[in-house]
């Protein structure tokens, strides 16, 4: 009986295991089409608002589900906060502490602080062209991410089961 119940965890943290890297594949086109949302809404902030950079990064955290709202958010404070870090130090370190949280890659962290960079150190138009850019960067890693959750999700999943199967297998 104590065996039975054994087998029985082990295929289940086996399969919870494959869920959980599955979910991570399901999450990631999620989080970029939010990510793209969000520059586009500061695009139209800064474009059309005439909005201040740290008023525009808050007001687009206020609309962004969170991980990204949180980037954002600390995105702002280094700005407007008793450090007065520059725009791109109060970015990266925005991008950086909160990247973790995340299912992104390397890859789309790269684009934000290639677009952190430039940010705040131009005029209107300037920071619109970079902020489309960003968007279409981002465009094409959300379609390679979907392409990777069709091919992987299902993968992920059958994995986990059937190595916690193999494990039980293994040890009788």
């Amino acid at each position: 009986m104590i065996k039975l119940i054994g087998a029985l965890l082990i295929v289940l943290s086996g399969t919870l295991i494959g869920f959980q890297q599955a979910a991570r594949y399901a999450l990631r086109p999620k989080q970029l089409r939010a990510l793209a949302h969000a520059l586009q809404r500061l695009e139209t902030e800064i474009g059309y608002g005439h909005t201040p950079l740290p008023t525009a990064i808050l007001r687009t955290a206020e609309a962004s589900p969170e991980p990204i709202a949180s980037m954002l958010r600390n995105a702002a404070e280094g700005l407007t906060g008793s450090e007065e870090l520059s725009f791109r130090e109060s970015w990266e370190a925005a991008i950086q502490g909160g990247w973790k949280e995340t299912a992104m890659r390397s890859n789309e962290q790269g684009v934000l602080l290639r677009l952190g960079s430039t940010l705040g150190i131009s005029d209107k138009e300037d920071q619109m062209k970079h902020l489309r850019l960003a968007l279409l960067q981002l465009k094409t890693e959300e379609d390679g991410a979907r392409d990777d959750q069709g091919k992987y999700e299902k993968m992920w999943k059958s994995l986990g089961l059937l190595s916690g199967i193999l494990i039980v297998i293994l040890m009788m």
